[in-house]
């Protein structure tokens, strides 16, 4: 019989548009792979709960077809080369990996371009050097054809499986505790599922999106596809085709969104410590504080501001933030409380399902200041003003810090916060004091 290959899920888990897997099926039977270590699965509590969702879910498909996901802990090169052994594997296929995967060397791996609308590396200035503003990327990006979607890959099942964990003991989720089952509630688990969101938007919120992204009481304002994507359960040029077939108002701008992730990872692959250093070095003797009680009172959603507040309630709950939401948050983190854009980057990182390595770094450096931002000045997001002008009935706030929201908070939170979710405490600071306070140590940063 033909030898196997293996395909090594990585972060693309989905049968449409994954040329991993379309190779891998071309050369014979396929065996589906997983590997648990700490080069692959992501540092965070909800975002290894929802890898592990998602593995469950393209395991019962695969299963549908036949075929199963074989997992194994240990670390990614010897365990492949374990599988490589034990099945007499001739390759092993991989969608181009995520920046914080680290690619094991001396197997036989072939990776194929799928998780950016363009391959990594592609896009370039005049010079030869990498884009370091978003509006000349987009340009440089939105002016190249984009690869077609691939169709669903067939999985031909093997004549023998290598052995893998039960799927009872996948276990990615302890970490969740109670917080689990009320993420249960909110999460869409699956391709067909991002599939089905996709449409959704398609028919009732595309026309719109150009105005309603911007609009946390609207929540079908924008696509909910975050996790989804940034797990592979779709990929982005499958949306991004999508769109522009369905045309109309708001799909330039939806587009340009999906080029802002591909301007994500392109960052992060020429500045790879971007998650740990100032993108821009000139920002190192910034006084940002450590740490610190102010930071702590951010992260339990007790700023005493109600747009901030409302905000992180909606991630401790639900894994996901708006958008909008997310930059009034992270404002107020790194300009109204000088606190280091690490401790917000560190949080998100342990609370969102979609995280995002590249995308999480870099939307954090543009709202501090220290990443790649053309603004010439120093952006200071009000969180009352912006809650008034994007939240203009109060109706998110009201969902997050009086209504149902407020409850499901009190549910998720640890019991040591000893959260009493209707209590609104005083401010920890002033915005006009923040604000001040801000200006001037950016003008003695300067200096």
């Amino acid at each position: 019989m033909t030898r196997p290959s293996l395909w090594w899920v990585g972060r693309d888990l989905r049968l449409a548009d994954n040329p991993a897997l379309s190779a891998a099926a071309a050369a014979g039977p396929v065996i589906p792979v997983a590997v648990l270590d700490d080069a692959t699965v992501p540092p965070g509590a909800a975002a290894q709960w929802r890898l592990g969702q998602s593995m469950h879910s393209l395991d019962a498909r695969l299963r549908d077809l036949g075929s199963r996901l074989v997992v194994r802990r240990g670390d990614a090169r010897t365990t492949l080369a374990g599988l490589l052994a034990d099945t007499g594997a001739q390759a092993i296929h991989l969608c181009d990996p995520h920046p914080f995967f680290a690619v094991p060397q001396g197997l036989p791996l072939v990776l194929h371009p799928a998780n950016n609308l363009m391959a990594s590396g592609t896009l370039a200035t005049g010079a030869g050097t990498p884009y370091r503003r978003f509006t000349p990327f987009w340009k440089s990006l939105r002016a190249r054809p984009i690869a077609a979607p691939l169709d669903t890959a067939p999985v031909p099942a093997p004549a023998d499986w290598p052995a893998g964990l039960d799927p009872a003991d996948w276990d990615l989720g302890a970490a969740m505790n109670r917080g689990a089952a009320v993420l249960a509630r909110h999460a869409r688990i699956g391709e067909a599922a991002a599939r089905q969101r996709l449409d959704a938007f398609l028919a009732d919120s595309l026309s719109a999106y150009g105005t309603d992204r911007d609009r946390p009481d609207r929540p079908l304002g924008t696509s909910g596809l975050s996790d989804a994507l940034a797990l592979g359960e779709i990929s982005a040029r499958s949306i991004w085709h999508a769109v522009l077939d369905r045309g109309g108002p708001g799909a330039e701008t939806f587009l340009s969104e999906l080029g802002w992730r591909d301007f994500a990872r392109d960052l992060m692959r020429h500045s790879p410590d971007m998650g740990r250093q100032n993108w821009n070095r000139d920002w190192d003797g910034f006084p940002w504080q450590a740490d610190n009680p102010q930071a702590e009172a951010w992260r339990r959603a007790q700023t005493g501001i109600d747009m901030v507040d409302a905000g992180m309630r909606e991630m401790y709950v639900t894994g996901r933030m708006h958008n909008r939401v997310r930059m009034i948050a992270a404002s107020f983190l790194t300009k109204h409380l000088l606190t280091d854009w690490r401790v917000g980057t560190r949080w998100f990182d342990d609370t969102l399902i979609d995280w995002d390595p590249a995308s999480n770094a870099m939307n954090w450096q543009w709202v501090a200041g220290s990443g790649p931002d053309a603004a010439p000045y120093f952006r200071v997001f009000n969180p009352d003003s912006q809650g008034d002008r994007f939240d203009p009935s109060g109706r998110y706030r009201a969902h997050w810090l009086t209504g149902p929201g407020a409850d499901a908070f009190a549910e998720a939170a640890p019991r040591a916060w000893r959260v009493d979710p209707r209590r609104r405490p005083p401010p920890v600071v002033t915005l006009a004091a923040g604000r001040q306070r801000a200006l001037e140590a950016y003008a003695i940063a300067r200096r």
